[in-house]
């Protein structure tokens, strides 16, 4: 048994390679990306990068019911993309045990919403846990295997970006070598039609019965301080339980590892001899509202109710059990600079978001590198939804008398883009769409998808997928090419049809030289007009009164240069 010091992402990948998981499959999303870019170095495993979270989750769970061990991992929001085969999967059941991973993001850091998926567990009637540290990353997601195979039923693992993302020492074990079970047909139990899926329904009821009867003897939660001689308890989980050990290690404390079904008779028995109970969670007042329903024979008190939002701290656990009303003086944060993010020198993004400001067009955006579009200097992104959502939202701007263009990304284009392109050009909308085709998955740290060129996939090309649904109307050009780039922006106000422009460069993060020599400018010429400042390049700068280009920073782009109405940019 050897010790390792990993993130909880890493050992989640360690705890699926110690429980014989033989296949992953996974779309990137922070606070989830490391866990399939960890499997990656363990050969046993076979990984990929599916195009979206729904097709992941079906290609790890086909693998599952074909008798191997698999898993499926997303960030919170990329559960509601998989939310269609998750919930049928719980009628469905196993044969290979199945674990899938939501990764949920209290405070919000890299998301659209702050959702708690606990939630998705209870409505999908599907056990759900949750770890508290790197240790039970790795020991949970072996037993969760366990609990798969032993009740016929795909697992929601839930952790947390602070779980996520640090580090912890573990004691890692050999892989355990789990044959593969035999695929035996069974329609009226895999095969969803109606008449079946009723039968099935019964089964998920006497399952859950089941699961909630076995949770008071199951290893995830653990019972501290038992016999103490506070009259107050803590009900706990996840990372909100290392919130409540800082402080509060004296109190009686059960932490909950599976968050759902309760164990109903352990947590009588706990409060037996107590006069009140805490529970402190983050986000939804998911375990209060359930534990509620429980018949305690104390008072139920919980976390006030504006801490719902964003992380808990150490402050708002005490602030929660001590009744105290949080003052802002009590945090103790160092005040740091403000660093606004903001797109790489040298982003193939960049003259495109600077053209739709410059003529002031409505846009409907999307996910990824590109959502920074709606901050400064651009200001150019009217709104952003969900993945996918820029085609579909434009159209539906036209068929309301108002027109928008659309801006996605190549990753999010075989996300769910396609989709929305294939529907405005069946329902015959008219709408310009930008695809912004820099070859990788960028906002998520590089990782590949279709329209990436490596040796292990093969590459997709987005402008033979828009002429094969029917688009006549199609335009590859040089990202970095202003002039022909402000062109189409300018068409875009008069467009009568469906137009796609596919905007391409290699992003930053994996362009094999720089774009071009550093520029320079040119005091003499430089009339101070500050239009440079505007393409929100990083590398610009405005010292003693003067422009500049920090040249060790500047990756020779260009687009400095020809926004620069004297000419005062060079190399």
């Amino acid at each position: 048994m050897a010790k390792m010091f990993l993130t909880g992402n890493e050992a989640v990948a360690r705890g699926a390679y110690e429980a014989g998981v033989s296949v992953s499959s996974a779309y990137p999303g922070t606070p989830s990306t490391e866990i399939i870019e960890s499997i990656g170095q363990y050969n046993e495993i076979y990984s990929e990068w599916g195009t979206n979270e729904k097709v992941a989750y079906e290609v790890a769970y086909g693998a599952c019911i074909a008798g191997k061990r698999s898993l499926a991992c997303m960030k919170q929001v990329g559960l509601n993309v998989a939310a269609d085969p998750f919930f049928t999967s719980v009628y469905t059941g196993v044969n290979g045990g199945f674990v899938v991973v939501t990764a949920d993001e209290p405070g919000v850091f890299s998301s659209q919403n702050e959702q708690d998926n606990r939630n998705y567990g209870k409505a999908a009637k599907c056990p759900v846990i949750e770890p508290s540290d790197s240790q039970e990353c790795i020991d949970f997601i072996k037993l969760s295997y366990e609990l798969s195979e032993k009740f016929d039923v795909p697992v929601l693992f839930r952790i947390t970006t602070r779980i996520c993302h640090t580090h912890g020492i573990v004691n890692t074990s050999d892989r355990l070598e789990i044959p593969k079970k035999e695929y035996v047909k069974d329609s009226p139990k895999r095969a969803m039609i109606p008449v079946f899926a009723l039968k099935r329904h019964e089964a998920v009821e006497k399952r859950l019965s089941d699961i909630k009867e076995w949770s008071d003897s199951c290893d995830f939660n653990t019972v501290i301080n038992k016999n103490s001689n506070i009259k107050t308890g803590i009900i706990t989980s996840g990372n909100a339980f290392n919130y409540v050990m800082e402080n509060f290690d004296n109190y009686p404390i059960f932490k909950l590892g599976m968050v759902y079904p309760l164990p109903e008779k352990s947590l009588i028995d706990f409060c037996e001899n107590l006069d009140e109970i805490i529970i402190i969670e983050e986000n939804d007042d998911f375990l209060y509202e359930n534990i509620k329903l429980i018949n305690l024979n104390c008072n139920i008190r919980k976390k006030p109710s504006e801490f719902i939002i964003d992380e808990l701290s150490i402050e708002k656990v005490k602030a929660s059990i001590n009744s105290k009303k949080l003052e802002k003086t009590e945090f103790n944060c160092p005040k740091l600079p403000p660093r606004p993010p903001q797109l790489c020198p040298a982003c193939p993004h960049r003259a495109l978001f600077f053209l739709l400001s410059k003529h002031k067009l409505k846009v409907t955006g999307d996910i990824g590198c590109y959502g920074l579009g709606v901050l400064p200097p651009f200001h150019s992104m009217d709104t952003i939804i969900c993945m996918g959502a820029s085609i579909t939202m434009s159209h539906g701007f036209a068929l309301a008398g108002e027109k928008a263009v659309g801006v996605i990304g190549d990753s999010t284009f075989f996300h769910t883009g396609i989709n929305g392109i294939i529907n405005t050009f069946y329902n015959k909308g008219v709408s310009t769409v930008f695809i912004l085709d820099n070859s990788i998955t960028a906002m998520t740290g590089g990782q590949i998808n279709p329209s990436s060129n490596t040796l292990s996939t093969s590459n997709v090309d987005i402008e033979k997928i828009i002429k094969a649904i029917g688009i006549d109307d199609v335009k590859v050009i040089d990202a970095f090419n202003v002039k022909e780039i402000e062109i189409e922006v300018r068409a875009s106000k008069e467009n009568t049809g469906l137009k796609v422009v596919i905007l391409r460069q290699p992003c930053i993060m994996i362009r094999k030289e720089k774009a071009g020599n550093p520029r320079k400018v040119d005091q003499s010429k430089c009339i101070k007009c500050k239009l440079c400042l505007k393409v929100g390049c990083p590398a610009i700068t405005m010292q003693n009164g003067e422009i500049r280009i920090m040249e060790d920073f500047c990756l020779g782009c260009n687009v400095c240069a020809q926004v620069c109405p004297k000419g005062a940019i060079h190399e």
